[in-house]
């Protein structure tokens, strides 16, 4: 970053409405284009909630550049201050375009979870739901343990300690593809895909649809936290490594990515993801697509937070969200996605801003 970037105080939001206030504001500093869509559910404080789209730069361009932040909801604070600090730098050329979706899970960033309304993983919902869904037995050991219906110190112990005799018995990465790898069978678990496209993927859908018609170069970058080291944004692309959209990559960023089907990402093989399925929205176009994803605090942090999160807003007494337990709940979600440290919230826009920057590099190139 640059003296005159955006500084973290200057580009991450308090909250949701915080978020959007904000976009919305440079979106038009910056003459973009807006639409809104609105989320079937309110916020917590009972007003509406949106996905915004952001367009910027000529419609007839056959170059762009997508951002997409809130994908996975509370995740969306990075997101939002990457896709502020990218306008507030300049440096979008004039013969590409730039399409911003911000907050694409605008559920999950209001109420401070990671799902949608029907507490569906976005990024595990693009799958053909009219096939049979993916099967996942690891998760099916793992179920009554790891998403109790009652939340105490004996339900944590034990949901932790199923999960370290799974990984004794079976590795690290075959315990990571188990919980987070996507499962369809139990709508009141963590990382559930669903059984039919959700309220966001249909937005995003709609809006791949319209907004990119007359693309001929694309380059998507999906932003997220939660997974890998403190601080380290790891570009992670779902093509396939023998597919041109893979060498395509290569060209943006040298070596300086990681692919989950080749084993060497933070992140394994998954299923529906909204990467794939706007690869194949695209088919013929020149694209590039990864997802930006900054590691934050270690990953049994993560899993016990989404654990309690989850038992909060599926099992727990009716007042419980308002209640201290509740809000301890919230407060350390948000801890495990977004830390408040200042050098890691530089470290996610100088990554966020350097991978925008070769994105549009490699879109200029004839």
């Amino acid at each position: 970053m640059s003296d005159r970037d955006p500084t973290p105080e200057q580009v991450f939001p308090h909250d949701y409405r915080d978020a959007r206030s904000r976009f919305l504001r440079a979106s038009r500093d910056h003459n973009g284009t807006l639409e809104e869509v609105m989320n079937p559910v309110n916020a917590p404080d009972g007003n509406p909630v949106f996905t915004d789209l952001a367009w910027h730069g000529p419609r007839e361009a056959d170059r762009v550049l997508v951002t997409i932040s809130g994908t996975h909801g509370t995740e969306g604070y990075p997101g939002t201050a990457a896709q502020l600090a990218w306008l507030q730098t300049g440096k979008l050329p004039e013969d590409v375009a730039l399409l911003q979706i911000h907050a694409l899970n605008p559920y999950g960033y209001a109420w401070t979870r990671r799902v949608t309304e029907g507490n569906v993983d976005l990024n595990r919902n693009f799958v053909d739901h009219d096939q049979p869904h993916p099967k996942n037995p690891g998760y099916e050991e793992l179920f009554p343990e790891i998403c109790p219906r009652d939340w105490t110190e004996e339900t944590i112990q034990r949901g932790d300690a199923a999960m370290e005799r799974f990984m004794e018995a079976h590795g690290t990465h075959v315990l990571q593809k188990a919980i987070s790898g996507g499962q369809y069978q139990h709508p009141d678990g963590i990382f559930y895909g669903g059984t039919a496209p959700v309220w966001s993927r249909r937005t995003l859908e709609t809006a791949i649809d319209g907004a990119l018609a007359k693309a001929r170069r694309v380059a998507v970058v999906d932003l997220h936290t939660g997974l890998g080291p403190y601080g380290h944004g790891e570009r992670i692309v779902m093509h396939d490594p023998k597919g041109s959209a893979y060498r395509n990559v290569q060209a943006a960023f040298g070596d300086d990515f990681a692919c989950p089907t080749l084993g060497n990402s933070v992140a394994t093989e998954l299923p529906g993801t909204a990467l794939e399925a706007i690869e194949r929205r695209l088919p013929g176009r020149d694209l590039v697509a990864c997802a930006l994803e900054f590691g934050s605090e270690p990953t049994p942090e993560v899993r016990r937070a989404l654990r309690a999160d989850n038992w909060l807003h599926l099992h727990a007494p009716d007042g419980t969200l308002e209640s201290e337990t509740g809000q301890r709940i919230k407060a350390e979600l948000s801890r495990v996605f977004v830390p408040e440290d200042t050098d890691w919230r530089h470290a996610v826009l100088r990554r966020s801003l350097e991978t925008f920057e070769a994105a549009c590099a490699w879109l200029q190139r004839d």
